[in-house]
C-alpha cells in the first residue's frame, strides 16, 4: 500500500517504518491542511490526525484512495458521507488511555492526601521539616466516582486496592460492573453528600456541562476533595471557587480548567499547541485557583504517557495491516 503520513512527532517515522516494513510510506511534517497542493494518483492510504478537515475535494486529490486512518478517537474532522460515496473506509483509535488517565487521577489524589507538592516546594526552598504537612489516610475513606466508563472502572479498581469505600454515579448505571467490582450506585446528590473525595470521569457534552454547579456544589460533604481529569467545563468555575472559599471543599486537583474551552480530544495536544494557549496564559496569570494553597493544577497532562502514545500508533498500524489483509477493524465508515 502507498501511504501518506501527516503530523507525526519526529520519532514516529522510525517506529512506524519498523512496524510496516513492506509498505511505501511518505512522512510529511505538519498537518494534512498544510499540504493543500499535494496530489498522488497512486496513494491508497492517508494516515492523519484530527487537526485537519478532510473533505470530498481533499479526497479527490488521491483518486486511488481506499483508507483514511486517523490517529484519534474522534473522526468528525473527516467527511464520512464523502468517504462512503468514494468507497473510502475510515478507521479510528477507539481507546488508548483509560488506565493512563485513571493512574494520573490517582496520583493527584495521593498528592492531595499527603501534601506532596507542598512538601517538595518546602524542601526546595531550604526547609527540611514535616511540621504543618500532616496528611490523611485513604484507607477507610469514601470516594465518589462520577462516570463509570473505562476510566472510571480503572479508578475503582485502584481505590479498592487502598481499602477505600466506593460509591458511584452514572447516567447509565452498569449493574454488571457494580456487582463485579463491588461498588454501589447512588444519585448525584447522595454521592456529593457522602464522599470524602470526588473524582470526575465523564465526557463533556450538553448533559455534563456544569454538572457540578452553584446549585448543587453546596451539597458536598464539608471538607471533601475534588479531582477533575475529565473536562474543565464539567465544573462551574465560580461554584468551585465559592466551595473552596467557604470550606465546603478542603482542596482540589485539576488537570483541566473551564477556561480551556472545548477541546474535543487530548491527543490533539500531541502535535499542536493548545487551541486556546494565548487566552489561557492571560487567564492563568491571575487565576484564583492557581494561587490557592490547597489546589493543584496541571496542564492537561493525564493522557500523556509513552505507553498511551504508543497504543495510538500500534492501533493505527494494526488498522492499516488488517485493512490490507481484508479484515478491517475499528471501522467508522
Amino acid at each position: 500500500m502507498k501511504i501518506h503520513y501527516f503530523a507525526g512527532e519526529q520519532w514516529e517515522e522510525a517506529y512506524v517504518r519498523a512496524k510496516l516494513p513492506n509498505e511505501e510510506i511518505t512522512f510529511h511534517e505538519g498537518s494534512f491542511a498544510s499540504h493543500a497542493d499535494l496530489t498522488d494518483p497512486e496513494a491508497t492510504v492517508l494516515c492523519t490526525f484530527m487537526e485537519s478537515h478532510i473533505g470530498d475535494a481533499d479526497m479527490a486529490r488521491f483518486p486511488s484512495l481506499k483508507l483514511i486512518a486517523t490517529r484519534s478517537t474522534g473522526f468528525d474532522h473527516i467527511d464520512l458521507l464523502a468517504a462512503t460515496a468514494r468507497g473510502v473506509a475510515v478507521v479510528n483509535v477507539p481507546f488508548y488511555g483509560e488506565n493512563t488517565v485513571a493512574e494520573f487521577a490517582f496520583a493527584l489524589l495521593l498528592a492531595l492526601s499527603r501534601r506532596i507538592i507542598d512538601a517538595d516546594e518546602r524542601v526546595r526552598a531550604g526547609t527540611f521539616s514535616p511540621t504543618g504537612l500532616r496528611g490523611f489516610d485513604l484507607s477507610g475513606k469514601t470516594i465518589g466516582i462520577i462516570g463509570t466508563g473505562h476510566i472510571g472502572a480503572h479508578m475503582i479498581r485502584m481505590t479498592q486496592g487502598f481499602g477505600m469505600k466506593v460509591i458511584a454515579f452514572d447516567a447509565f448505571p452498569n449493574q454488571d460492573l457494580s456487582h463485579a467490582l463491588g461498588f454501589t450506585y447512588v444519585s448525584l446528590p447522595e454521592l456529593l453528600a457522602q464522599s470524602d473525595l470526588i473524582t470526575l470521569h465523564v465526557p463533556y457534552n450538553e448533559h455534563t456541562h456544569h454538572l457540578l454547579n452553584k446549585e448543587n456544589i453546596g451539597g458536598i460533604k464539608k471538607g471533601a476533595y475534588l479531582i477533575n481529569t475529565a473536562r474543565g467545563a464539567v465544573v462551574e468555575t465560580e461554584a468551585l471557587i465559592e466551595a473552596l472559599k467557604s470550606g465546603t471543599l478542603a482542596g482540589a486537583a485539576l488537570d483541566v480548567l473551564e477556561e480551556e474551552g472545548d477541546l474535543s480530544e487530548e491527543a490533539a495536544l500531541l502535535t499542536a499547541p493548545h487551541p486556546n494557549a494565548d487566552a489561557l496564559k492571560i487567564t492563568l496569570e491571575n487565576h484564583y485557583l492557581i494561587n490557592h494553597p490547597r489546589v493543584i493544577v496541571t496542564p492537561h497532562l493525564a493522557f500523556n504517557t509513552t505507553e498511551a502514545v504508543e497504543r495510538i500508533l500500534n492501533t493505527t498500524i494494526e488498522n492499516i495491516q488488517h485493512f490490507a489483509e481484508g479484515s478491517p477493524t475499528n471501522i467508522v465508515s
